[in-house]
This record gives structure tokens, sequence and C-alpha cells, in this order.
């Protein structure tokens, strides 16, 4: 019996026109009802994740900026927080502003860049999140940050990620939650990490969690879980990972694994 379900949010529970169905809103409810824990995980920031919480009932701890935050819905405490290590936070910058790279920071549930640019407004785009222009950038790399992101094509992401892993050290977690989104968090800050917490703080073993996702950043989370779910539009390598593959986003996958695996059990 399955006590506890992760779902990430973006082409996982919402469809492509960033809805959660009514019918995959229903299959939430009904697990809600059957004792079942249902929480997010996403890269997204709390307040953005917080605005869909809300949208399909949720009152639990959600895992947000890929598992450095998880805080409760009803008093909004602070469960679980792990920031980008100061020593790696400057070496990143240093190295963004030599390469002429495009870095973006939250501080305290803000998102912050240097400049106003295409990749930026493109980025705000997808969530809605408001943003702070901060020229002065150096003043914001010694507060704490749960996570830092780079915004470029994905093949380049792809040549600096190991160059980036080389250069912070192994206190930080780098991952794509995106093609062209590069993600730095704490190494702790994995949705693996969180769902492991989650799963202590409710009280329930590991092989009764499921957790479903979509991307690369989600494969922590699904190897951690009883029962890992890739959604069919899921990138190849984490179907390899996964132990069941659901219907797409578009296609209700979440509601599917609810009714096959929590209210059919």
């Amino acid at each position: 019996m399955y006590k506890l379900i992760s779902i990430d949010i973006d082409d996982t529970l919402i469809n492509d026109k960033k809805e959660v169905t009514p019918a995959t809103k229903k299959a939430l409810e009904q697990a809600i009802e059957a004792n079942v824990v249902v929480t997010l995980a996403t890269g997204r920031a709390y307040a953005s994740a917080q605005a869909i919480a809300r949208q399909i009932g949720l009152n639990v701890p959600i895992i947000t900026y890929q598992g450095a935050l998880i805080k409760n819905l009803l008093d909004e405490a602070v469960l679980y927080e792990r920031y980008v290590p100061q020593a790696a936070a400057e070496k990143l910058f240093q190295y963004c502003l030599e390469h002429d790279l495009h870095l973006q920071t939250y501080i305290d549930d803000k998102l912050y860049a240097r400049e106003e640019n295409q990749k930026l407004i493109d980025y705000v785009g997808l969530n809605k999140t408001k943003y702070y222009v901060e020229p002065d950038f150096a003043k914001l790399i010694p507060l704490p940050t749960p996570k830092m992101l780079i915004i470029d094509e994905p093949e380049y992401l792809d040549e600096l990620a190991p160059v980036l892993r080389e250069l912070l050290g192994n206190e930080v977690h780098i991952t794509k939650s995106k093609p062209n989104f590069l993600e730095i968090m704490h190494y702790e800050g994995t949705k693996g990490h969180a769902l492991r917490f989650l799963a202590d703080h409710f009280g329930c073993k590991l092989e009764e969690t499921i957790a479903i996702g979509d991307s690369w950043n989600d494969h922590e989370m699904l190897e951690a879980a009883g029962l890992g779910v890739a959604m069919e539009n899921a990138i190849p390598a984490l179907k390899k990972v996964a132990d069941y593959i659901t219907a797409s986003n578009n296609d209700d996958g979440v509601k599917h694994v609810i009714d096959k695996f929590v209210l059919q059990a």
C-alpha cells in the first residue's frame, strides 16, 4: 500500500496548456481521501509551486528548488533547507562573469538577475515568476540561496556541466530541469534527499512512496521511491531508470498512476 506520492509539476502534473485537468485533480482528491499524502516536488520557487498546490487543494509540505527547500503550505514553516555553499556561489559567479553567461539566483524566494534579457523574459514567461534586476549582482552572492541557474543552449550546457562540477566540487548538485536550464544547488538539494526526508517526516517507508516525473532532475527521486514513474513524454534517460511508464502529461498520466496503484490497490 502506497502512503506518499511525490509529483513533479512541469510536463508531469500540468499539461502543455499549464493546467491541471479536472480528471487529474479528481484523482488527487481521491488519493487524499484514501489517506495518501500527496505532495509536489519541483525546481520552481516556493511561491510558484504554492499557487499550484493551493489550486489542487494540498495542505502538506511541498518540495521546491529541486529539493533544497521543503516548506509547509499551512503555516509556511520550513522543514528542510539547503543553501548553495558560499565558496561555490562565489566561484560560479566569477566564472559566469568571465564567460558572459546568464546567471540567476533566488534570495528569500525572489528571482534576481544581473540584467533583463530575452533569456530572463522567456524563463519567467514559463511560470509567471516576478523578477528583480540587480546590476550590482556581486552583493547578492553572499546571501543564502537555495538555487542558482544558468540559461543557455542545451549543447553548451551539456559541455559546461562537467566543467562546473570540477570547478565547484562535490558540495554542489548540478542538474538540468529543462534542456536549456542548468541548475546548481547544495549537494543535498535533490528531490531524492527531499523525498527521503518527507517519508521519514510522515513515518512511512521509502517502499511505500511513489515518485512521478519527466526530466533528469527527477531521477534521484524516482530511484529513491518504492515506485518510480516516468511520464510517456519523459526524456529517454529517465524512462530507463523508471519502474513504470505512464501516459503523457497531456493524457492524464498522473491520474493513471493513482487509479492503478492507489485506488485499485
